[in-house]
């Protein structure tokens, strides 16, 4: 293995010998960048950790060579495709196979999984893109279109939308609700290899045989970009975590790209050849590619890598340093709408038939157990069996759904994902020292309970453990406990906890009685005067999806409300506080502009005096939150490009 210098931009990791005949494809995991799968003409998919060089699992099954091969996002499962037109799911934590799928007539050359659901697209040559239901072991839909080789698929961050790619140098968008075609791009002028979502904007990249990375704005369906540097096909891409830069690989290089303008940022030589994937973990560009029977891994130092600066003909100068672009871009795009919650991926049992034809032989028992079956398990299985409702700390999070085009409130409890594994960063082995190592201390004398962690200061939505729990209150303790004194101990703070839950659902109650009279001011003053953000929280949630329902005098009741969400360590909440901010803004700040600047009228008119009153009213509030949003501008992630878009929507209160 090789090992990084430190004053280097990028390094050879490993090269391994993946398959005892050529290789034909590999995909990275992308949630944690530690895992890597590979498919070969033996017929076989291999499980590597990205860093080791012994594999960790090989997954038979398929008769033909593997064709394509992809995680999904909390890679506990990987599907793999084979010439043939078969697909094979295996499950990587219970080690087995999960599903067989079987309906292409050619070869596979693309796969997805969907972001939420239990569901999977595959491209084939045989130009038909299929969508899988991998619980129900069938095809739920199939797309027609393309006239060659569907080469990419991508489904859109908010899993409302199917990319596809393809030989013909056409980009196609789905509708997977409606099941139609919502628009074609047609600029690319050779095939298609590799379609990116934005990770927050309604942006598509896509990388082409024809050199070139064209941008593609979701909201106009229309070219805002292309670039003209490459100097071979565009065979990965990868947007930056924080969505401000683009990452090409092509032939020994890598290229750092932005948009609105277009510029090039930096060009880094890497020796990866034909590269295959990339994939993005704590500031570290891990890239893959494969030549005969070997995989070979490189390590790229983001750090170490330009992402602003200015351009003259593609290429970077530092001496005249160009205005800082807007993180947006020239023009405000709307961002994704994710679900708030997203269900976990249920364990399921495959038939008869496919155990007997397919088989999970796990080669190194102590990485297996490291990456697919970790200590945090057994905190995912407490969370699952006894406390489903752990995340709502706050209060009982539940979800209100708009059951018709009349406001109706349905009250359902919501399922929620563990948390990804953690990241480890890619580094150089630290040098051998000829001083002994330093003798471990005694471990401290064992405790009957463990002291509970203290809470964070911001809380996520999705986390894998309770806020304000110790999971060792759950696990045997060192002296013997009968079955009473077990079960009194499993149930302590039961009764609090009932407490809570039948004040929030009695609450919820009469929420939803006033809402169905109509009144959606009501029931927000309602929700207010309850003095509990969390059901504030809920109603938003329902306004948010219906635009229509937001009145003037909503803005007047919620904003304070607002204020408070922004500022809450719950991630969901202000979540929730920007999307309805963001709502106020667009539909409102023109009216409460005008009526501000108009002239006064001539006479007495009641209503205009109203309007100017909740007018005036909204913009003081909004003056207190741009104060707000200004000092919370320079986080980094989805918050900060959140609070970066509402920094430039209230820029005029400035003027």
């Amino acid at each position: 293995m090789a090992v990084a210098n430190t004053t280097k931009t990028s390094w050879r990791l490993q090269e391994i010998v993946a398959h005892s005949s050529n290789v034909v494809c590999l995909a990275l995991g992308k949630n944690s960048g530690r895992l890597l799968a590979t498919g070969g003409e033996d017929c076989r998919v291999n499980i590597w950790a990205v860093s080791k060089p012994n594999c960790i699992m090989s997954l038979t099954g398929h008769n033909n060579p593997v064709e394509c091969v992809k995680f999904n996002n909390s890679e506990e499962q990987v599907v793999a495709g084979s010439q043939s037109g078969s697909l094979r799911v295996w499950d990587l934590e219970a080690a087995k196979i999960l599903r067989t799928l079987m309906g292409h007539k050619a070869n596979i050359c693309s796969l997805d999984f969907h972001p939420f659901g239990e569901y999977l697209a595959s491209g084939s040559m045989d130009t038909n893109i299929k969508l899988w239901d991998v619980r129900r072991k069938g095809c739920v839909f199939r797309y027609k279109g393309h006239t060659q080789a569907v080469r990419c698929l991508a489904f859109s961050p908010d899993g409302k939308w199917l990319a596809s790619a393809s030989d013909d140098s056409t980009i196609k968008l789905w509708d997977l609700t409606a099941g139609k075609m919502i628009t074609e791009f047609t600029a690319h002028t050779g095939a298609i290899n590799i379609l990116q979502f934005h990770p927050n904007e309604y942006l598509l990249a896509s990388g082409s045989s024809d050199r070139t990375i064209k941008l593609w704005d979701l909201e106009k369906f229309k070219m805002i970009g292309s670039s003209e540097g490459e100097m071979g096909p565009v065979r990965c891409l990868a947007f930056n975590l924080d969505g401000f830069c683009l990452y090409s690989g092509a032939v020994d290089s890598l290229r750092v790209y932005g948009w609105e303008p277009d510029r090039c940022f930096d060009v880094v030589p890497v020796g990866w050849g034909k590269v295959a994937d990339l994939a993005i973990c704590n500031h570290q560009l891990i890239g893959v590619s494969y030549n005969l029977t070997n995989v070979s891994s490189y390590v790229v130092d983001l750090t170490r890598v330009k992402k602003s600066g200015s351009v003259i003909q593609g290429v970077i100068q530092d001496e005249q340093p160009l205005t800082e672009p807007s993180p947006k871009g020239s023009t405000l795009r709307r961002n994704y709408d994710r679900p708030l919650t997203t269900c976990s991926t249920q364990r399921r049992s495959p038939s008869s038939e496919d155990e007997k034809e397919s088989s999970a032989e796990i080669r190194n028992p102590e990485d297996y157990k490291d990456f697919f079956q970790p200590k945090s398990a057994i905190c995912r299985l407490i969370l699952h069996l006894t406390f489903y409702c752990y995340r709502f700390s706050p209060g009982l999070l539940l979800n209100l759904t708009v059951a018709s085009s009349t406001p109706v409130l349905r009250v359902e409890p919501t399922v929620v994902a563990t948390a990804p594994r953690p990241i480890p960063v890619v580094t150089a082995r630290p040098p051998t020292s000829n001083h002994p190592p330093a003798p471990h201390p005694a471990p401290p004398p064992v405790v009957a309970m463990a002291k509970a962690k203290p809470q964070p200061s911001v809380i996520l939505s999705t986390r894998n453990e309770p806020i304000g729990l110790n999971v060792e209150d759950f696990l045997p303790v060192s002296v013997v406990l009968g079955d009473d004194e077990a079960l009194a101990q499993i149930r302590k703070g039961h009764d609090t906890m009932c407490v809570m839950l039948t004040s929030r659902h009695k609450n919820l109650d009469t929420i939803r009685a006033v809402w169905g009279s109509g009144d959606v001011k009501t029931s927000l003053d309602s929700a207010v005067s309850m003095k509990d953000l969390s059901i504030v929280v809920d109603i938003l949630n329902i306004v948010n999806l219906k635009p229509s329902l937001w009145k003037l005098d909503l803005c007047t009741s919620i904003l304070p409300q607002i204020e408070e969400l922004l500022q809450s360590k719950y991630e969901s909440y202000v979540q929730t506080g920007c999307t309805s901010l963001k709502l106020i803004l667009k539909r409102f700040w023109p009216l409460i502009s005008d009526t501000l600047t108009a002239p006064p009228s001539v006479g007495v008119d009641i209503t205009r005096e109203e309007r100017h009153q909740k007018c005036k009213a909204c913009y003081k509030q909004l003056k207190n939150l741009s104060n707000v949003v200004k000092n919370k501008a320079d986080q980094v992630g989805r918050h900060g490009s959140a609070f970066k878009e509402l920094q430039l929507l209230m820029a005029p209160l400035d003027y």
